[in-house]
């Protein structure tokens, strides 16, 4: 495995770790994001056992312990798996997530209590040069998965920390102006890891309201250029393929042997 550390935005750090054996032979990325701030924040944790690698990864960017803020999209290992190692290795670090996730696991499983924001709030990171870093936390439940799913966006970058959104496979270059939505589709149809498709569809459209100019994808390449239409594109894509008539359609099995309804 190997972690490479690229600039996608003005003081944005993707960290990445190519796995060659998750969907193989095209293989995965497992990315986090460091917004390099007065007040530090890395989005993504990544699993327990990248703890090493990623921890590294950050220091060369920064020193681990001057991490403030983690964050991630929900509650899943490669999300937030190494949460805890973090905590300890970063001692004025808190773990800031939407209040829903903090009721249901992170008050048990954080090992310092974590900040709740709610939907629209924003957390102030201070400057670092001539920017100043500000990021909103935006409630998504379901999408793409998980009642407690939500996104970030960075203001000054205009940069979308979309989490598991346009997930694709391969380990193609840190950032791209290439169209992601035909990839995104196809690792949709391999892994079906979007759910309640109408709040999905919906959730993506409202997204691009926010007019990100950055992409900053989990798995696979972050995109720059013009997020809106991107992310317009992609729900487009998911009504058409993934639409409950195909879904139906396409897997009868389900309805075989139910009763009736009765009328």
């Amino acid at each position: 495995m190997e972690t490479r550390v690229d600039e996608i935005a003005d003081g944005i750090y993707r960290i990445s770790t190519y796995v060659p054996e998750v969907a193989a032979p095209a293989g995965f990325t497992f990315n986090q994001f460091l917004i390099d701030a007065e007040e530090p924040l890395l989005f993504h944790t990544g699993m327990r056992h990248l703890f090493p690698a990623v921890s590294e990864a950050v220091g060369r960017v920064l020193p681990v312990e001057e991490l403030r803020w983690l964050a991630f999209g929900h509650v899943e290992a490669d999300e937030c798996g190494a949460m805890n190692a973090f905590l300890a290795a970063a001692p004025r670090a808190e773990v800031a997530h939407g209040l829903q996730g903090c009721l249901v696991s992170l008050n048990d499983l954080a090992d310092r209590p974590p900040r709740p924001l709610a939907h629209g709030e924003t957390l102030d990171l201070g400057g670092k040069g001539l920017l100043r870093r500000r990021v909103m936390h935006l409630n998504t439940p379901h999408v793409p998965h998980n009642w407690e799913a939500r996104v970030l966006f960075e203001e000054t970058t205009g940069t979308l920390l979309c989490g598991d959104l346009f997930t694709h496979l391969g380990n193609g270059p840190p950032v791209t102006d290439r169209d992601l939505v035909g990839p995104a589709l196809e690792a949709e149809e391999m892994f079906r890891q979007t759910s309640c498709l109408t709040a999905a569809v919906g959730t993506m459209r409202s997204l691009a309201r926010l007019a990100p100019r950055t992409l900053a994808v989990m798995h696979g390449s972050s995109f720059h250029g013009d997020g809106a239409a991107a992310l317009r594109a992609l729900a487009d894509g998911y009504q058409e393929r993934f639409g409950p008539e195909r879904v139906f359609a396409a897997r009868p099995s389900a309805l075989a042997g139910a009763d009736a309804p009765r009328g």
